[in-house]
């Protein structure tokens, strides 16, 4: 009895300092329940930090969640203009750092630490025997240390952000790829600041098709005004270059129709080269200089003589750290198993993707979430307003309340509420295509 109560006093274990990790966090003090966040980086909400630079065209209206909120407005907090577009370092100033700080949250945030695996305490996959009653334990290196966390329930809200897809259109890494990171940019780059001599008159090719890719180009544009011989390439795989082009001046966000309108006028006016639809098959590195083999249509064709790659080809989840558990992906979108016909974005964009919640998240093993944009896999569909719903529901599930869980309350725009890059638009929910973006609002 006494191991029971033991165990019942475990916190709830929530991987990931991001947005939508904080929000559980938020959410879990909220309702009094013992918790502690694991985050890789150095600080919280880091991987926003590596997008700084990027304005979003979701308004803060869908960047905040409600009990977030809440929690910061007891200290005195006041909320940034709704309708205001805000970019990654405004996300983090005025929202994630004042959160985290928060008296309720910041004595159980742990930095630098770097989830290895999350396992049941001493049994391992195979085991039935009283598995729902052990904790469960996660393995941790903290400069250079192991550690080991118990938990009674886990919210993995690790992300895909540093789990880039590569170059070859068929999904696979290649030797060269991963021996030359030094020349190859996987995100969104800082071109007019602290990456500025790196690309400054080099040939340079994009590779991607929805609007992280825009953003880069546009941006090089205005490196390719400063510094002439800057050299801009494009690489995507659409049929047709008007589908990158979006809703222009009719499109119900406006940031993204300006976006579409700036890489629609940069094409006409032959700024850059784009080469589309083409599917690159070999990558090679030849006297310092990257060579792309690949099909436009059913011609083979060789790009050649390229300094610099920057890679917006979407990202993919992390599975191995929950070898260990019973957890579940989708072998094809390799989200949350429930979720799939939900988002799989050969059908959906991010503005018909419906709200959901605990039900769809639960796996096998219980008390173990994926929530975020790793519940959503390789699909590029994933919302920031979306997020907040799912551990909402989640918190909600595990504190006993069952009719919160199962109620929705998000309610979104048909068009959406997606990312933007520099005031100009890097959405991460495009219309359907096959080119996975990365979505930076997680």
């Amino acid at each position: 009895m006494k191991n029971k109560n033991l165990r019942n006093q475990l916190p709830v274990a929530i991987i990931g300092a991001g947005p939508v990790g904080l929000a559980a966090a938020a959410h879990l003090a909220l309702r009094d329940i013992p918790f502690f966040v694991i985050e890789s980086g150095k600080t919280v909400g880091s991987n926003v930090l590596s997008w700084a630079h990027v304005k979003v065209f979701s308004p803060w209206e869908y960047n905040l969640d409600k009990a977030a909120v809440e929690l910061l407005e007891t200290e005195g907090w006041q909320s940034p203009p709704l309708d205001d577009l805000p970019t990654g370092q405004e996300i983090f100033d005025l929202y994630l750092q004042p959160l985290s700080e928060h008296p309720l949250i910041k004595p159980f945030v742990y930095t630098q630490c770097k989830v290895v695996s999350i396992a049941k305490k001493s049994i391992d996959k195979m085991t039935n025997k009283n598995r729902e009653n052990q904790p469960f334990l996660i393995n941790v290196i903290n400069k250079g240390f192991e550690r080991f966390f118990e938990a009674k329930a886990v919210i993995d809200a690790t992300g895909t952000w540093q789990n880039p897809n590569p170059i070859l259109a068929n999904g696979i890494w290649t030797k060269t790829e991963k021996e030359n990171h030094g020349q190859i940019f996987y995100g969104i780059p800082e071109v007019l600041g602290s990456l500025k001599k790196r690309f400054q008159n080099k040939k340079i090719l994009v590779i991607g098709s929805g609007h992280s890719a825009i953003n880069s180009i546009i941006e090089l544009e205005k490196l390719k005004q400063e510094f002439e011989s800057t050299d801009i390439h494009w690489v995507m795989r659409k049929n047709k270059i008007n589908e990158v082009y979006g809703g222009g001046d009719n499109d119900a966000l406006v940031a993204r129709g300006v976006l579409g309108n700036k890489i629609k006028k940069l094409i006409e006016d032959n700024v850059i080269s784009v080469y589309t639809p083409f599917h690159i098959h070999q990558i090679n590195k030849r006297n310092g200089k990257f060579e792309f083999i690949g099909y436009q249509f059913d011609n083979l064709r060789e790009l050649s003589g390229f300094d610099e790659i920057i890679v917006n080809t979407g990202s993919r989840p992390d599975t191995t750290i929950t070898s260990e558990l019973r957890v579940e992906y989708d072998s094809v979108v390799e989200s949350v198993p429930a979720l799939a016909t939900l988002i799989d974005p050969n059908l959906h964009s991010c503005g018909t993707v419906r709200a959901h919640g605990e039900k769809e998240l639960t796996q096998k093993e219980k008390n173990f979430y994926i929530v975020g944009s790793k519940s959503y896999g390789r699909a590029p569909t994933f919302l920031m307003a979306t997020g907040y719903e799912q551990v909402r529901s989640v918190v909600a599930m595990l504190a006993g309340d069952e009719e919160s869980a199962r109620r929705v309350e998000l309610v979104l725009p048909e068009t959406g509420v997606c990312k933007s890059d520099n005031g100009e638009g890097a959405c991460c929910g495009n219309v359907p295509n096959n080119d996975l973006e990365v979505s930076a609002c997680c």
